[in-house]
């Protein structure tokens, strides 16, 4: 999965540059969002991260390509490579794992895909 963002104003630290904290976030979302295509009407939660390493700072007016592809397939949990680019050139990228739960935060099953 492929996904942009344009990086604002509001989005950078008082340094001028984007601010980490946002591009996790963006990250996050679209771990969430690939596992949401991929198993439709599941509860998924993120449970981690597998690194968080900035490789390149990031300027306002950016263009961010994110993409998402799926990597691990567990019994309750999928994990996500997410890379990030800006002009071709990485800028950030880690493995996400979400883990699908009940109305109760219980681990369930995922789906046969």
């Amino acid at each position: 999965m492929e996904n942009h963002r344009l990086v604002l104003p509001e989005h950078m630290n008082q340094y001028g540059f984007l601010f980490g904290g946002y591009l996790l976030g963006w990250v996050d979302e679209m771990a969430w969002m690939a596992a949401s295509r991929d198993y439709p009407g599941c509860q998924l939660v993120t449970v981690g991260m597998r690194e968080v390493a900035f490789k390149k700072s990031v300027r306002d007016g950016a263009i961010l390509r994110f993409e998402a592809q799926r990597i691990h397939t567990g019994t309750t949990s999928v994990t996500y490579s997410v890379i990030v680019s800006k002009d071709r050139d990485d800028i950030f990228s880690t493995d996400v794992t979400l883990v699908r739960v009940d109305g109760k935060g219980r681990k369930q099953s995922l789906p046969k895909s």
